[in-house]
């Protein structure tokens, strides 16, 4: 199969947990089924090592006939500057157009004749480039992923083709009123800071950005303590070590004057945002409050706050037999399209918010009930909203880390964020340990008498004014 490039934009969040309740898997290493208990003992151990250089090699071994590996790299939109704006996803246009020892049709081929499949995305904080391919290949996408590393070509050539690409994907994002929904949200809630600024970039910079700047970007970002070499999968972790030695031991970890890139300071500004636009038939709405960065000890509850709230889509089953109690009231009372609660998380700050669709008559009854579910999780959240939702949430993790992929993107991902992969078990186990109480005074902590951010895109005249979605965030006590 010929190669191929899947990208990431805004995601919404990812739950992390894992449960210890009877739910049985389907697993792919003998037995047809266990217990969830029993997978969490029998889970393989991630193991790390580190080259001199810095570059760091994490990997799990699950005996598959296929495996992924990957290069994650410490670096995003947040490290741009205004007039460098997209240059990390152009770059991800470019990251399989050929290198300095392989041209472009000569490295298609050579994935294609492995049947391998080569896929990129960047976010705000990460930037990867992984490859699937058959256990047995390892050596040769570790000898690839090196390349693309170390040695794109970013031919001027190839540069002008890449960039009616990316100008046509900008235009394809500009019609995904969610994406846009949720970009506006970043722009109002961090303004004046590069968290604000969108990971793909403004098209004016599209259009002027140049091989120099895309050059200073790779040499800026591509160092060897800010890369870890990921695999899951049929890897030997003994063998994985020994190729990257060979392929990534000469990456550099020294930085032209000592100028190390630094992440730009954020700052969450309550504020809001309005697209307004009466010829959508649908308007989608999306409402956040500062959430906890990635290392604190608050988002485990902050995941089991978003579990009990949940998510809907009007194709759902269930109606008043839904367990979210927003899911009920909208299933029952038609209220909207779609909602979810979603918390990204990040090395300094966070977003804890949720978006929905609904038509424009229903705005205001949806906004209320929305924020209503807010105020619940910091007054009256019970032990048995806690039960559900921590199976609901253990669950989800179940079902994220279902394949080789996802694992290494784990694994990638938590290395940079933590310095280690934070094993299933002891998710399970700070899971298991939080309580409706703490839940409560997290939930307080968080959105509490908070100023939100809000963005709205669609026919929206109906949305209440700022100063009265304000007033939603604390119930007046008697």
């Amino acid at each position: 199969m010929a190669a191929s490039v899947c990208r990431v934009g805004s995601t919404v969040g990812r739950a992390l947990a894992k449960s210890r309740s009877p739910i049985l898997l389907s697993l792919r290493r003998g037995q047809a089924s266990v217990s969830y208990a029993q997978s969490l003992v029998g889970v393989p151990e991630t193991r790390l090592s580190t080259l001199d250089n810095g570059l760091r090699i994490a990997s799990e071994e699950t005996g598959h006939a296929t495996c992924t590996v990957g290069l994650w790299i410490g670096a995003g939109s947040r490290y741009e500057s205004e007039v460098h704006n997209g240059a990390g996803f152009f770059l991800e246009h470019m990251a399989f157009k050929g290198t300095k020892n392989r041209p472009q049709t000569a490295l298609e081929q050579e994935v294609e004749s492995m049947g391998a499949h080569l896929n990129a995305y960047t976010s705000r904080e990460h930037t990867a480039f992984y490859m699937k391919t058959l256990a047995k290949d390892l050596p040769k996408a570790v000898e690839l992923l090196s390349e693309v590393a170390q040695s794109l070509s970013l031919s001027e050539e190839e540069i002008e083709k890449q960039r009616a690409v990316v100008l046509r994907e900008l235009d394809e994002v500009g019609c995904n009123l969610q994406e846009v929904c949720l970009d506006l949200l970043y722009a109002t809630a961090f303004q004046g800071t590069a968290m604000g600024r969108s990971v793909l970039g403004p098209s004016d910079n599209a259009r002027t950005l140049n091989r120099q700047r895309l050059v200073d970007y790779v040499n800026s970002h591509f160092k060897a303590p800010r890369m870890v070499l990921a695999a899951a999968g049929g890897v030997n972790h003994e063998e994985l070590v020994s190729l990257a030695q060979s392929h990534l031991s000469g990456v550099s970890a020294e930085y032209e004057g000592d100028a190390v890139p630094l992440l730009s300071p954020c700052r969450f500004t309550g504020s809001e945002i309005r697209m307004r636009d009466d010829d959508l038939p649908l308007a989608h709405i999306a409402i956040a409050v500062e959430g906890a960065n990635a290392a604190s000890p608050d988002i485990v509850p902050l995941m089991v706050a978003n579990s009990i709230i949940g998510s809907y889509d009007i194709t759902f089953g269930g109606g008043k037999n839904l367990s979210s109690r927003l899911a009920r009231q909208c299933a029952e009372e038609n209220l909207c399209h779609s909602f979810q609660a979603f918390h990204s998380s990040y090395s300094d700050t966070g977003l804890l918010g949720m978006y929905f669709v609904t038509e424009k008559l229903k705005i205001d009854d949806m906004m209320h009930l929305a924020q209503n579910a807010w105020m619940n999780l910091c007054t009256a959240v019970t032990e048995s909203d806690i039960t559900r939702a921590k199976k609901a949430l253990k669950a989800s993790l179940v079902g994220q880390l279902d394949g080789t992929t996802p694992i290494c993107d784990d694994i990638g991902r938590h290395i940079l964020n933590y310095g280690r992969r934070i094993p299933l078990a002891e998710w399970d186990d700070r899971i298991d340990a939080v309580t409706s109480t703490m839940v409560r005074d997290v939930c307080t902590k968080y959105l509490y008498d908070k100023c939100p951010a809000v963005a709205a895109v669609g026919p929206v005249e109906q949305l209440p004014d700022y100063n009265r979605v304000r007033s939603g965030m604390y119930w007046l006590r008697f």
